[in-house]
């Protein structure tokens, strides 16, 4: 016989048990079991006033987030959703079937303010490092080192030209974004007077000015890709153990490469201050294969297993760009490499140019005509 169910009268009273409907193997249980959160109250505390109404729970909100990195859930509206109906979320979080949901504008302010001058964050992230260090996940000799762009949040029609002049609200009537940007301008114009030109803050030492400026957020850098239309984005960097792929460190900065080689050596020296970590290698990518980068690293002992940067065909030969080495005694040509792509990417033939390229190289010092202030500065050395 066909059963069917009864609508009645709803239940007053109901017996539920949340940690009973949460299976064993769910992920959240395996990450509360290692999950330690019992310093953030004593750490926040300064940051928090002793009267007024009571704030969200911190460890709360630290919950909330951890879930949504966990479950690739990026919005912060979205995840205040998924956990008003998940209760695997809600036992992970410490919430009942009863309890309100923080709205999700708590997020963005405890963000830019109590976590972001506590460093509460980063703790959270360091404790989950050192557990994975006790436990042999991170080996520490080999690391890999890599960048994600991130796209911002912004109207890319909203923008002005770097190399023209900008005006700026005042900082009264200014975005958090906006006031953030002068205020590394000001930090940079200070570290260029007094000298610093390391770069390790993450913004690097920007040798002209940007392409693009965005009015909203002008902390985001104006990225072109082949193939993509430009955006404004950062970039997401990581510093990885290739042992069990464990990130032990991370940093987010402008999207560019000189903020990617900063970056980079401030990431090896903290894992080194932190956790005592002294890789013997580094991998990563063409990005990464900066002088700078390598001389750094060998003079630490760290092997880098990155590609070199090829620069020997950036431009096209130019008159005056003939360089003379006295010990070789032949004149070098390194725009030749671009030359021959110029002329194989518009299928043109050029009959006698392999020949001239062969003459050239080896060319003898008395046989060159050189530019007079070649001729002048090295006529001692050719005599």
């Amino acid at each position: 016989m066909m059963g069917r169910r009864e609508v009645g009268q709803g239940q007053f009273f109901y017996s539920f048990d949340l940690d009973k409907v949460v299976p064993p193997d769910h992920l959240v249980r395996q990450i509360d079991t290692v999950l330690d959160l019992s310093w953030v109250h004593r750490e926040l505390a300064p940051y928090y006033s002793h009267t007024g109404r009571p704030s969200i729970d911190p460890v709360l909100m630290i919950r909330l987030l951890i879930v949504g990195y966990v479950f690739a859930i990026r919005s912060e509206r979205q995840l205040c959703s998924e956990v008003q109906v998940n209760l695997a979320y809600r036992w992970f979080c410490k919430l009942g079937v009863e309890d309100d949901i923080p709205d999700h504008s708590v997020f963005s302010r405890a963000r830019h303010e109590r976590f972001r001058e506590s460093d509460a964050l980063r703790k959270v992230f360091e404790g989950v490092v050192a557990k994975c260090i006790a436990s042999g996940l991170v080996g520490g000799e080999a690391l890999s080192v890599d960048a994600s762009l991130i796209k911002a949040d912004v109207d890319k029609k909203k923008r002005m030209p770097g190399d023209q002049p900008i005006t700026w609200p005042k900082p009264e009537e200014s975005s958090r974004a906006v006031r953030e940007y002068l205020a590394a301008l000001d930090n940079a114009r200070n570290e260029e007077n007094g000298g610093d030109d390391r770069g390790l803050s993450g913004g690097g030492n920007r040798r002209k000015p940007p392409k693009e400026v965005s009015l909203t957020d002008p902390q985001s850098a104006w990225v072109a890709r082949k193939n993509t239309d430009p955006f404004f984005a950062y970039d997401a960097n990581y510093l990885i153990d290739n042992k069990a792929g464990i990130i032990v460190d991370a940093e987010g900065t402008r999207a560019n490469r000189i903020a990617e080689i900063g970056i980079t050596e401030t990431m090896i020296e903290r894992v080194k201050d932190r956790f005592d970590l002294q890789p013997l290698r580094l991998a990563g990518d063409t990005v990464y294969g900066a002088v700078r980068l390598l001389k750094w690293l060998l003079d630490r002992q760290i092997t880098p297993h990155i590609p070199v940067w090829d620069k020997s065909a950036r431009s096209h030969l130019q008159p005056g760009r003939l360089r003379f080495r006295p010990i070789a005694q032949h004149l070098h040509l390194p725009e030749w490499k671009a030359a021959a792509h110029h002329r194989n990417s518009h299928r043109r033939q050029y009959p006698s140019l392999s020949c001239l390229k062969a003459r050239l190289r080896c060319l003898r010092v008395q046989n060159a005509v050189l530019p007079a202030h070649a001729c002048a500065a090295d006529s001692p050395r050719s005599s």
